[in-house]
């Protein structure tokens, strides 16, 4: 992971830890959503990568987006068309250019609120605490994405976009029982910081609760941040004998740390149960989870076990 995706991660995790739950966030969105209708803005930036999802998920391109070549390649769906320019970065908005683009409104999360008052000298300002403690990070999403369709004028658009992904979610698990995933280990995701540090999703991250909206299995545990991440030593994920393990790409060190007697001598490597989910962010909206299920899904069903299970049997 690079240092700047580190640091932006770091940011915002304590963000989440820190900010009382009523620093506007969920309700600021919910307030904007219970307003009047009236022209809805058309030119809008993104300063987190959530509210770029999201605005991609209701139809709308940004005019700019905070860390838009790094959006590229950690969340990668929905695809950023290639004319959409950074507007700096997720901790330090480019605010010259900002202003040089005239939008009429500005999403932010929490970790810009100390920046709020720059930012609403250059249009409307709105923050969606996508994160909050001790709630259910994917039906957040869901409420998130409907009550921005409002505000934008597209509530139809958030409600066709969310059958959609429910109806994706059961073409997932047809898939997954179809292979016997009822009788599979429990599934454990992690991704890298580095080649000695990964991060173990728990069980309030959105990739656990799209494990379980699949229908598969996990012994993962509540985590100490709100973004449901803890850290540890990639010797410690020893103890996971009997899991499955699915790591989140990208990861550029991996033939590194993949070719060690380490990495080598874990039993999930050993008995071939571990496999790369194809990029998707892990700490986004409502569609992020689909995305991250389809990946975990795919991942899944090359293994070997899966692959055991559609093998006709001898009689």
């Amino acid at each position: 992971m690079s240092l700047r995706i580190l640091l932006c991660c770091l940011a915002v995790w304590l963000a989440g830890s820190l900010l009382p739950a009523m620093a506007g966030g969920m309700d600021e969105l919910e307030q904007a959503s219970r307003q009047p209708a009236g022209s809805p803005p058309q030119r809008i930036v993104a300063l987190s990568w959530e509210a770029a999802e999201n605005l991609l998920e209701l139809g709308i391109t940004p005019l700019a987006v905070a860390d838009a070549d790094d959006y590229r390649q950690w969340v990668v769906r929905p695809r950023l068309p290639a004319q959409v320019p950074s507007a700096g970065s997720r901790l330090e908005p480019n605010l010259e250019l900002l202003a040089s683009l005239k939008p009429q409104l500005i999403i932010i999360s929490p970790t810009l609120l100390s920046m709020r008052s720059s930012l609403q000298r250059i249009a409307p300002v709105l923050n969606i605490d996508a994160y909050q403690p001790g709630q259910d990070h994917a039906q957040a999403a869901e409420r998130i994405l409907l009550q921005l369709g409002r505000v934008l004028g597209r509530q139809p658009q958030a409600q066709q976009r969310l059958q959609q992904l429910e109806q994706g979610f059961a073409g997932l698990r047809q898939q997954l029982q179809a292979r016997g995933a009822a009788a599979w280990p429990t599934v454990q995701v992690i991704r890298f910081a580095n080649p000695s540090m990964v991060y173990v999703y728990g069980s309030n991250a959105m990739p656990v609760l799209a494990l379980r909206r699949l229908g598969l299995r996990t012994t993962a545990q509540p985590a100490p941040s709100v973004w449901g991440v803890s850290q540890q030593r990639v010797g410690q994920l020893l103890a996971l004998r009997q899991d499955i393990v699915l790591y989140q790409q990208p990861f550029a060190a991996a033939p590194q740390l993949f070719a060690s007697p380490l990495w080598q001598g874990l039993p999930f490597v050993r008995q071939q149960r571990f496999a790369a989910v194809a990029p998707a962010w892990s700490y986004g909206g409502a569609a992020s989870l689909l995305y991250l299920a389809q990946g975990m899904t795919a991942a899944l069903l090359q293994l070997p076990i899966a692959a055991a299970a559609s093998r006709p049997s001898l009689r």
